[in-house]
Parts: C-alpha cells; sequence; structure tokens
C-alpha cells in the first residue's frame, strides 16, 4: 500500500463515527453521495480517500455500512485491544477516564498516576490512582502501548523522555508542549485553545463578514 496522507488519516475516524451513527439506525447500505450529505463533504472525496485502501463500494450498490465500519476499524487498529494509562490524574485526566466511550471503540485504560498525595489510592470511573513514583515499573510490568499525558509542560517532557526509555511507543499529549522523538516513537499532541481559537478565528471572520 502506497503511503497514504495525512489529511486522508485524518478523516478516517470521522467516517467511523458516522458508520456508527448509521448502524445504530439499521442503515444497511449508503452511496457516497448519500454519505457526502451527511458529512458536508463531496462524494469524489470519499471515494478518493477510500479509493486508498482499495475502495470497498460497488458501483450501482453503494457501501455496504456494517463492511465500511469494520473495515475503518481495521484501519484505525481498532480491530485490537491497546492499553494505556494517564499520566496526570487533575480534572482533564479524570475526564477522559471517565468517557466512556474509549472502551468500547478498544482502549483499555488500566491506571491513572500522580503526585498529588490527596488523590493517590482514590478512584475515578473505577480506576485506581497510583502514586507517580511507581509509573515506571508498572509501565515495564503490564506491557503499557500508549500513555496519556495530562501533565504542565515541564514535567511531561521529562517524564515522556523517561517512558520512551521503558518502552513506550506512543503519546496521546495534552500538555501545552509539542513532543517530538525519533520516528519509532508515536506522538499526537492536542492542543485544546488551539482547537478553541480557531473557532473564535470563526466568529471574527463571521461577525466581519455580517457588518
Amino acid at each position: 500500500m502506497n503511503k497514504i496522507s495525512k489529511a486522508v488519516v485524518s478523516r478516517l475516524p470521522r467516517y467511523y463515527r458516522y458508520l456508527d451513527e448509521l448502524k445504530q439506525q439499521n442503515i444497511e447500505r449508503i452511496s457516497s453521495k448519500e454519505l457526502s450529505k451527511l458529512m458536508n463533504v463531496t462524494a469524489s472525496q470519499i471515494r478518493q480517500d477510500l479509493n486508498n485502501f482499495g475502495g470497498f463500494g460497488q458501483q450501482g450498490y453503494g457501501y455496504n455500512v456494517g463492511y465500511l465500519y469494520e473495515e475503518i476499524g481495521k484501519l484505525l487498529g481498532l480491530d485490537t485491544k491497546h492499553k494505556m494509562v494517564i499520566v496526570g490524574a487533575g480534572n482533564l485526566g479524570q475526564a477522559i477516564a471517565n468517557y466512556g466511550n474509549f472502551k468500547n471503540r478498544g482502549f483499555e485504560i488500566t491506571a491513572l498516576f500522580d503526585k498529588n498525595k490527596d488523590l493517590i489510592g482514590k478512584k475515578t470511573a473505577n480506576y485506581e490512582i497510583k502514586d507517580i513514583v511507581n509509573l515506571y515499573d508498572y509501565i515495564k510490568e503490564n506491557n503499557i502501548e500508549i500513555v496519556a499525558l495530562t501533565l504542565p509542560k515541564e514535567p511531561a517532557k521529562i517524564i515522556a523522555e523517561k517512558l520512551v526509555e521503558c518502552g513506550v511507543k506512543a503519546f496521546w499529549n495534552f500538555a501545552h508542549t509539542d513532543l517530538k522523538f525519533s520516528n519509532d516513537v508515536i506522538v499526537e499532541n492536542v492542543h485544546l485553545s488551539e482547537s478553541l481559537m480557531k473557532l473564535t478565528y470563526r466568529i471574527s471572520e463571521k461577525n466581519m463578514h455580517d457588518k
């Protein structure tokens, strides 16, 4: 398979979400034109995106919703379990732990870690908050694949570097810094404030247009 562009990959979770909604409505098949209306992208774009992976559709029939949902799930790696811990059990860390849909998608959160003595030993969403001093041994002993970092900038960098030494290959990073490692370590940097600023830009743009 040729290398797929980041733009195409970034759209796969959206396809997956809409197909899930169609499944819940017991819709068995859908055309690229019908899907384009739901997702507000062109039918041509949908066909081009899916053709990167073999197409999945049949002319005159469209797409089998259940089959396409499963195949995109496989492309996204959701057909296997991914063990994850959250480092930083503050409001954001606990909010992520409490989001039940992660488990439905194959993400198994096994524990949260923090240095705050008032939090250690407590449970959130049935996950125990553990002392961060035990983090590195826990990672090695439990074959953790993904680490979510909900920490301030500086400790996030230090802890991430140590976790790479422990064998962690993937970070979901909410810290206010872009983590960068060698190509064998995968990082998804999430900046909530940047997303919000995109929204305020569009508000400002609309207000200027309406004047």
